[in-house]
């Protein structure tokens, strides 16, 4: 078992030589990279991001969100429709955990033109 692999090992990554460390980061990070992003894996992180907005939504907020999401699952829509509508919400409610998440703006606006259909 590696260092990334044991639970809780990060709690103590202070304690390593910088270049233990960085060696067991590198690895992770590779491991991370290495898991293809299907539309299943899209469609849980989105429902697991959906939660974060239980209590700021209305009920048919929500339902529109679900529905962008099972849209996307279901291949009638790209993976940015629901990802836009995340972002909406996230700004309006102030949900400041998902704003800075990487997931939800991967790339510059300048290259989003590789969303058009």
């Amino acid at each position: 078992m590696t260092f990334h692999e044991v639970p809780g090992a990060w709690s103590h990554a202070g304690d390593l030589p910088r270049a233990e460390l960085r060696a067991a980061y590198e690895a992770g990070f590779v491991k991370a990279l290495a898991v293809m992003a299907t539309p299943r894996r899209h469609v849980n992180v989105l429902q697991h991001i959906a939660g974060y907005f239980k209590t700021a939504l209305d009920e048919g907020s929500r339902r529109e969100l679900a529905a962008a999401i099972a849209d996307y699952q279901q291949g009638l829509v790209p993976l940015i429709v629901p990802i836009t509508l995340v972002r909406h919400h996230v700004r309006r409610c102030e949900v400041a955990y998902l704003a800075g998440q990487t997931y939800l703006q991967p790339h510059p606006k300048e290259l989003m033109l590789r969303n058009h259909v």
